[in-house]
């Protein structure tokens, strides 16, 4: 029995071919024939990539007619948002310990 594994939206942004999808489909639909024309690899690469992003849930697809099209679903970024929040007040306390650091040694140097 073959195990698959769950896709979560910091596997979907990894890539950057799924970053320049989400880019181009975040400001309005598109369709996947359009979305394709924009890379130098196959359709059926570009459909994996949409494949992916639809089962991490950064887009939708919807038929109109006989076209697809592939409409941005962003809000599962806001996990990603959260976590990189977390590594940035982290750091932005590490780099204001060091610039007080910087600066008293700079004050010490001046006053010797």
């Amino acid at each position: 029995m073959a195990v698959t594994a769950r896709r979560d939206v910091f596997q979907a942004i990894a890539d950057p071919t799924r970053r320049e999808i989400i880019d181009m489909v975040a400001s309005e639909p598109m369709n996947l024939n359009a979305i394709a024309a924009n890379f130098d690899i196959s359709r059926p690469a570009i459909s994996q990539q949409i494949k992916i992003l639809k089962e991490c849930g950064l887009v939708q697809i919807t038929r109109k007619g006989r076209e697809r099209y592939c409409e941005a679903k962003l809000d599962p970024l806001v996990e990603v948002q959260n976590w990189v929040a977390r590594y940035k007040q982290f750091w932005s306390g590490k780099l204001d310990a060091l610039e007080d650091f910087l600066n008293n040694e700079e004050k010490e140097t001046r006053s010797t």
